[in-house]
């Protein structure tokens, strides 16, 4: 995603820029960024528990083609390390926030992982439910695996998913976890795709999960 900043004195007198999320770098103002990129570094901070020090978004971080490379030829969306210090050996989760179809994203998602140190990726366009990847080494070269989600920081990846009901937390964008659903369901729906029906499973959907943790003990592990 190609990116152009500019000054804080000249975006007070022109149009067209937004302020970064994790940065507080003024960047231009595109779909991409406002739809996707701006959301999810907010949701990693405010949903996943990461600290905005452990991100890097804008100026971007770059990976290399090559251990030869010295300047780092390909630019990522939202780089998650696994500390502060923000080292290129700790990179853990490569974030690819583009309005290309599913099947181009992945793959461009998976050539990052294969040449970096990361061992997580996710592709989000701000439409599509998120799609999350594992990067497995094996005897026999690299493997992808699509996982259920991405584990919150100090979590372990085994622990996904396992939420006691006591540890939920309200997330900060409804408005974006409802639209992923409601795309989610349009994806895969068999006939009819109009609102009023997807409205009706989406009904559905809210009234099990509210359900399950109206009835799960605080200190039990929620199964919605």
């Amino acid at each position: 995603m190609s990116q152009q900043f500019i000054s804080s004195e000249i975006v007070e007198s022109r149009e067209g820029y937004i302020l970064d999320y994790i940065s507080n770098v003024y960047i231009k103002n595109t779909p991409e960024e406002t739809q996707a990129t701006q959301p999810f570094s907010q949701i990693l901070v405010n949903d996943y528990n990461y600290e905005k020090s452990q991100i890097i978004t804008r100026p971007q971080f770059f990976v290399k083609k090559s251990p030869s490379d010295t300047s780092g030829s390909f630019p990522i969306d939202i780089a998650v390390f696994k500390t502060p210090e923000k080292k290129e050996n700790e990179l853990y989760i490569i974030v690819e926030c583009k309005q290309s179809m599913i099947k181009e994203g992945i793959s461009q998602l998976k050539d990052y992982l294969t040449l970096s140190s990361a061992e997580l990726g996710v592709w989000y366009n701000g439409k599509d439910t998120p799609v999350y990847l594992q990067k497995i080494i094996t005897e026999n070269g690299l493997v992808f695996k699509q996982i259920p989600n991405i584990p919150k920081r100090g979590e372990r990846l085994e622990d996904i998913g396992l939420y006691k009901r006591k540890d939920l937390i309200v997330p900060h964008n409804l408005k974006a976890i409802f639209n992923s659903l409601r795309n989610h369901l349009a994806g895969n729906a068999i006939g009819t795709t109009r609102d009023e029906e997807l409205a009706k499973q989406l009904i559905n959907i809210i009234f099990t999960k509210i359900y399950d943790e109206k009835f799960t003990p605080p200190n039990e592990v929620v199964k919605f």
